[in-house]
C-alpha cells in the first residue's frame, strides 16, 4: 500500500510539471560567447556573429548565444582560454599565442614564410592538431582552428622596404615566434594584445606593428600609421597567427544529443577553413582603408623577400631545437605542418 501511494505521488509530481526525458531534450540552452575583438571588427561582424546565428537557426532556436565582444565580461585577452576551460564562459575565440609557450606545437604555423592562403592553412592547422598534437587543447572542446591572411608591416613615419629599414623600430608583435622574428630582423620587439595597439601607436610607445590588413581599421592602424609593407604572395607570407575557438567541456557534454550534433556540424575542418577564408577575404577592404587615406603601400617582391627569409631562418631553427628539448620531434612537426599546408593548398582555390 505504501509503495502504491509512493508511485501515485511520483506520477502526480510528473503530471504537475517535473521534467521528463523528452521535455529535457526540448529545453533551450544559452551559451556565453566571449572574445577580445571589437564589436565593429570584421572578425566579429563577418565571422563570429554569422557562426552564432547559423547555430541558433539550425537548432530551431534551442541554442541561443549571449554575445560579448571587447572583453565585456571582464578579464584580459590573455585569460580567455582559461575562461572557457574553467566555465567562466561557454565559448571563446582567442589567440593561443597570447599565453607564450603554453601551446608550443601549434607555433609551427606561426613561423616565418609558412603560408600564403589562410583557407588552406586553416585546414592544415586543423588536421595537424588532430594528428600531431591532439592533447594541445585537451582542457576544452575545440570547435575550430584557423589562421589569418598574410601579415603586413605597418609603421608610423619610416617606410620599410628592406631589412635595414627595420633596425631600431619598436614593433608590436602578436605571438612568441613573431616577436622573435621582429628581433631577428633588427627591430625591438614589443609584445601586447591587439586592443592595446591603438593606444601604443598614439602615444609613441611603439613605432609600428605587424597585423593582417583585415584588422587594420578596427584598431585604427590606417589612421595612426603612414607606411605599410606587404609581401608579394609569390615570395610567401611574412607570418600568420593561429586562433582557436574553444568551448567549455562540461557545457558541451551537458548538451542534448541533437544540440551537440548542431555544434559538431559547425565545428571541425570545414568551419576552420571558412573562418580562415572569410578573415583573409577581409584583407581587401582593410587595405583600401589605408590606400584611401593616401598612405604609402610598398610591396616587397619575391626577390627582395629572400633577404627576409634568410634572416628569419634562425627563428625556425631555434623553434625546432626548443621542441626537441620539450621531448617532441621538432623537425617532424615542422615537416608535417609544411606538407599539410602544401596538400591543402593544392585542393583549395586561391
Amino acid at each position: 500500500m505504501i509503495q502504491r501511494r509512493t508511485l501515485l505521488k511520483t506520477g502526480a509530481a510528473a503530471a504537475l510539471g517535473a521534467p521528463s526525458l523528452s521535455s529535457l531534450a526540448q529545453q533551450a540552452v544559452t551559451l556565453k560567447f566571449h572574445t577580445f575583438m571589437s564589436p565593429a571588427s570584421n572578425v566579429w561582424l563577418g565571422m563570429h556573429k554569422p557562426w552564432m546565428e547559423k547555430i541558433e537557426k539550425e537548432s530551431g532556436g534551442r541554442i541561443k548565444f549571449e554575445a560579448y565582444p571587447a572583453m565585456q565580461l571582464g578579464g584580459t585577452p590573455v585569460q580567455l582560454y582559461d575562461q572557457a576551460k574553467d566555465g567562466v564562459v561557454d565559448v571563446v575565440w582567442t589567440l593561443p599565442g597570447n599565453t607564450a609557450g603554453r601551446f608550443p606545437r601549434i607555433e609551427a604555423f606561426e613561423l616565418p614564410f609558412m603560408m600564403s592562403n589562410a583557407e588552406a592553412t586553416s585546414k592544415a592547422y586543423w588536421e595537424y592538431v588532430q594528428t600531431m598534437a591532439p592533447d594541445e587543447f585537451k582542457d576544452t572542446q575545440v570547435l575550430a582552428l584557423h589562421v589569418h591572411g598574410p601579415g603586413v608591416i605597418h609603421t608610423v613615419d619610416k617606410p620599410v622596404r628592406s631589412i635595414a629599414d627595420m633596425r631600431g623600430l619598436k614593433m608590436r608583435a602578436p605571438t612568441r615566434q613573431v616577436t622573435k622574428l621582429m628581433g631577428m630582423l633588427g627591430a625591438t620587439p614589443v609584445g601586447m594584445p591587439l586592443p592595446a595597439i591603438t593606444d601604443a601607436l598614439s602615444k609613441g610607445t611603439i613605432n609600428g606593428c605587424v597585423i593582417p590588413w583585415e584588422v587594420v581599421p578596427s584598431v585604427k592602424v590606417n589612421e595612426l600609421t603612414k607606411f605599410h609593407a606587404e609581401f608579394d604572395p609569390a615570395g610567401g607570407s611574412l607570418y600568420t597567427t593561429t586562433f582557436v575557438m574553444a568551448m567549455n567541456k562540461a557545457k558541451y557534454n551537458s548538451l542534448a544529443p541533437d544540440l551537440k550534433k548542431v555544434i559538431d556540424n559547425n565545428s571541425g575542418m570545414a568551419t576552420s577553413a571558412w573562418l580562415g577564408k572569410v578573415q583573409q577575404g577581409n584583407d581587401v577592404p582593410g587595405r583600401k582603408t589605408a590606400s584611401d587615406r593616401g598612405n604609402t603601400i610598398y610591396t616587397v617582391s619575391a626577390a627582395e623577400a629572400q633577404d627576409f627569409r634568410r634572416k628569419s631562418r634562425t627563428v625556425e631553427v631555434e623553434w625546432v631545437e626548443d621542441m626537441n628539448k620539450k621531448g617532441f620531434d621538432g623537425k617532424k612537426l615542422l615537416d608535417t605542418a609544411r606538407s599539410l599546408i602544401e596538400k591543402h593548398s593544392k585542393t583549395t582555390k586561391a
